[in-house]
C-alpha cells in the first residue's frame, strides 16, 4: 500500500530486515544523490516536515522531494507518519549509525591489513641488509 507521501509499507523497515552489509549499500546508495543529502539535513535540523514544505526549499518539484524521500525510507533513514491529511517525514538514524559502524569495521580491518603489510616490508628490509 502507498499513501500520499508516496512511501509503501513495504519499504518501511526493508534496510533493518537485511543483512549490514545490503543495508549499508541502501544507505550508501540513498547518500550518494546530493538531494537526498540535502533532504536529510533539512529533516535533521526541523524535526519533521512534510513534503511540501521540503520542496519549498529545494529547487526541486514536490513529486522529486516525494521520489526522494521513498528512497530515503527504503534505506531506514527516514519514515513517514501521517497526521491528518499530511504525512509527516522524520529522519531515523540508525541505519545512518549501523552503516558508519559498519564503515568504521571496514576501515580496522584496512588498517590491521596495511600494518601487517609494513610489518613485512620493513622484516624484508631489514633482512636485505
Amino acid at each position: 500500500m502507498t499513501d500520499e507521501g508516496g512511501v509503501t509499507d513495504e519499504g518501511r523497515g526493508a534496510a533493518e530486515s537485511r543483512g549490514s552489509g545490503q543495508a549499508a549499500d541502501s544507505v550508501l546508495v540513498a547518500l550518494a544523490d546530493p538531494t537526498r543529502r540535502q533532504l536529510l539535513e533539512l529533516l535533521a535540523a526541523q524535526g519533521e516536515a512534510t513534503a511540501t514544505t521540503l520542496a519549498g526549499r529545494l529547487p526541486v518539484s514536490r513529486q522529486a522531494v516525494v521520489k526522494h524521500l521513498a528512497v530515503l525510507d527504503a534505506a531506514g533513514l527516514v519514515s513517514g507518519s501521517r497526521v491528518g491529511r499530511e504525512v509527516r517525514f522524520t529522519v531515523r538514524p540508525a541505519a545512518l549509525d549501523a552503516t558508519a559502524r559498519w564503515m568504521a569495521a571496514l576501515a580496522t580491518d584496512w588498517d590491521r591489513r596495511l600494518a601487517d603489510i609494513k610489518r613485512v616490508a620493513e622484516a624484508a628490509e631489514r633482512d636485505a641488509r
